[in-house]
């Protein structure tokens, strides 16, 4: 009888050590939800960063690489989409959780607040938003192997 408790002990330090987090768990290359791109998140300077590393369409009509031409910032508006520092500024908060960065969203020009979830392994939400983040969207990203 006294092997039971030990036993229930046992397994649930090895199921919440399987579920555990480490604030690395984000680091590796993600598929975006409409599967049009992916993106290498990786640290640098103590942050969290990510950065469009394959596109479903890289070309546009014309056949040269797609650019940035929705920026505002004209400067910044004929750099190639592949290559584009989409995610920045992210740091580690708590279990599964990396909050204070932004993403850039290449279809209209814009920067918002973000936060990434991670749901498991294998998939993250990604909720960009304006202010504070009820008023925003969510989107689940995959893990690429």
């Amino acid at each position: 009888m006294a092997q039971r408790p030990l036993l229930i002990i046992i397994l649930l330090i090895a199921v919440n050590g399987v579920f555990a987090q480490t604030k690395d768990a984000l680091v590796g290359k993600w598929l975006v939800a409409s599967g049009d791109a992916q993106i290498q998140i990786f640290t640098s300077g103590g942050k969290f960063s990510g950065k469009i590393v394959w596109l479903k369409k890289p070309n546009n009509s014309t056949g040269k690489p797609a650019t940035d031409d929705k920026n505002p910032d004209k400067t910044l508006a004929k750099r190639p989409i592949l290559g584009l520092d989409l995610l920045n500024g992210f740091t580690y908060a708590n279990e599964g959780v990396w909050e204070g960065g932004t993403i850039y969203d290449p279809k209209t020009g814009k920067n918002y607040s973000c936060k990434i979830t991670m749901i498991n392994q294998n998939e993250i939400h990604v909720r960009g938003f304006v202010g504070i983040s009820l008023l925003g969207r969510t989107e689940t990203w995959s893990r690429i192997r």
